[in-house]
């Protein structure tokens, strides 16, 4: 059993919190008051980030204390939206949100993970009708063991999980983000997730 904390209490938060509380971990849900955020994180091995993506960083910026020597597990977007409230563009071209935040917190072990993906899908991915698959960006192989770990626990499959590398590798898996306003209007709001054919 692990010390979750969930930063984020909407959709993406509370799935994530009910199914990694079924798989037998202690979780805490935070919403994004700060007061609610740092008694959570001070008191969580790890630190789930699911709060909106284009205030993530200055929130998460002000736990710098409470989240130092932490595993901090980042699974949003940063995008600015357009006039449907659908992603447009990133909000940190030529980087991403991940990185902005390992910088931001240095002594935080950031690792960027199930952000290619529809939110029930991060849950259940044996959902769909193909094999999906899901993308490890950090610099510490332990924390991105810890994390592989946790996915296993979610139903993700060892064979259905990438280490893409370092922390900069986030911005590959960020700009997928472009894909889902277009496959939503497309197909309509219906899991889905990128996966790795070989």
């Amino acid at each position: 059993m692990t010390t979750i904390a969930v930063l984020g209490n909407g959709r993406v938060g509370g799935n994530l919190a009910a199914a990694l509380t079924r798989a037998g971990h202690e979780v805490t849900v935070a919403d994004r008051t700060p007061g609610a955020a740092a008694d959570a994180a001070r008191r969580a091995r790890i630190v789930i980030n699911a709060t909106p993506g284009a205030g993530s960083l200055e929130r998460l910026a002000a736990l710098r204390d409470e989240l130092r020597g932490t595993l901090l597990v980042d699974v949003s977007n940063a995008t600015t939206d357009g006039p449907d409230g659908l992603p447009a563009d990133l909000l940190y071209p030529g980087s991403s949100l991940a990185e902005q935040l390992q910088e931001a917190l240095p002594e935080t072990h950031v690792v960027k993970t199930l952000n290619t993906m529809l939110f029930p899908v991060m849950t259940n991915p044996a959902m769909l009708t193909r094999t999906p698959t899901v993308f490890l960006s950090g610099e510490d192989l332990g924390a991105k063991q810890t994390v592989r770990e946790l996915l296993t626990d979610l139903g993700w499959h060892h064979e259905w999980i990438t280490d893409l590398g370092g922390i900069r590798t986030a911005r590959a898996t960020e700009a997928a983000i472009l894909f889902v306003p277009h496959v939503i209007r497309s197909s309509g709001f219906v899991p889905f997730a990128i996966s790795i054919t070989r």
